[in-house]
């Protein structure tokens, strides 16, 4: 089978930097992956792990020879990131991201990119509550959905791209750029807010309660407090780039709360078993489609 590309770096060494590499060392061998992350204890520690063949010191000795580059950093540091690099890249190349938000993204580093290269937006759907050159895992995309948004490319680049992720075990998808942003608050953005703000809740209740809310956590708790693990940095970035589209399901949310606030209040029975079931069908749906176990 053809080889996707030569040469791939990957900027940002986190759980989705390094899980990338991984992935691409085993499935794809002969494929040469420089790595860089701003962070030099990051970039040591990935030395020691072997995640890649070359971790540069240097943003753009790292991206000089790449035919795609990988921007698996935080959706507030693209900007920074390109803007570092833009000068470096290779007639050609293919520059994808891993954000969670993409209106923002594609708004901070289309200016950016040469003329003669190509941005080509995508987000997999893909992740853990850890982060750090040793989170990452070779096993990760697979079964698991990757957004690709074709953004006015060439056919050829897209389906290249594709391709390659598609190799690594994702399942591909194509996607426009609102309605990424829409779906990502509801599925991914407004849950995790939710985790944090009850995990918060937990944290300001009087000493003895916490202890004790910490001590007997049921699964229901314990769940939302994996979810609140999750990288701040990241977090914060994400809920300041997606406002509009995070405020809109979080404005939807609030009134659906309300309802469910009233129907406990007035022990209205059928509402609560209805809604109930109708949630229920939800996870089974997520189930049926190998999206959890």
């Amino acid at each position: 089978m053809t080889q996707p590309y030569h040469h791939i770096a990957i900027i940002g060494i986190g759980l989705i930097g390094s899980s990338l590499a991984l992935a691409t060392k085993r499935i794809l061998p002969d494929t040469h992956i420089s790595l860089y992350d701003h962070d030099p204890n990051v970039r040591k520690e990935a030395k020691e792990l072997g995640l890649g063949s070359e971790i540069h010191d240097k943003i753009a000795d790292a991206v000089s020879q790449a035919e795609l580059v990988v921007l698996a950093v935080p959706v507030g540091a693209m900007a920074e990131v390109m803007t570092q690099l833009a000068d470096r890249l290779r007639p050609d190349t293919v520059i994808t991201d891993t954000g969670s938000t993409k209106r923002s993204v594609i708004a901070d580093i289309s200016p950016l990119v040469p003329s003669n290269c190509h941005f080509i937006p995508s987000h997999p759907l893909a992740g853990t509550e850890f982060s750090g050159p040793a989170s990452g895992f070779a096993t990760l995309f697979e079964k698991r959905y990757w957004l690709v948004l074709p953004n006015g490319n060439a056919q050829e680049k897209v389906d290249r791209l594709a391709g390659y992720l598609g190799r690594l075990g994702a399942m591909v998808e194509f996607m426009d750029t609102e309605y990424h942003d829409r779906v990502l608050a509801i599925t991914s953005h407004l849950p995790h807010l939710i985790a944090y703000t009850i995990v918060g809740t937990a944290v300001d209740l009087e000493t003895h309660l916490k202890e004790d809310v910490i001590k007997y956590s049921a699964s229901g708790f314990r769940d939302f407090t994996r979810i609140a693990a999750s990288d701040p940095t990241m977090w914060r970035d994400v809920f300041i780039n997606n406002d509009e589209a995070v405020l809109e399901m979080l404005q939807r949310f609030t009134e659906d709360l309300s309802y469910l606030q009233r129907a406990i209040r007035w022990k209205e029975k059928d509402k609560l078993f209805d809604l109930f079931t109708r949630t229920r069908a939800i996870r089974r749906s997520i189930i049926d489609l190998g999206q959890d176990s």
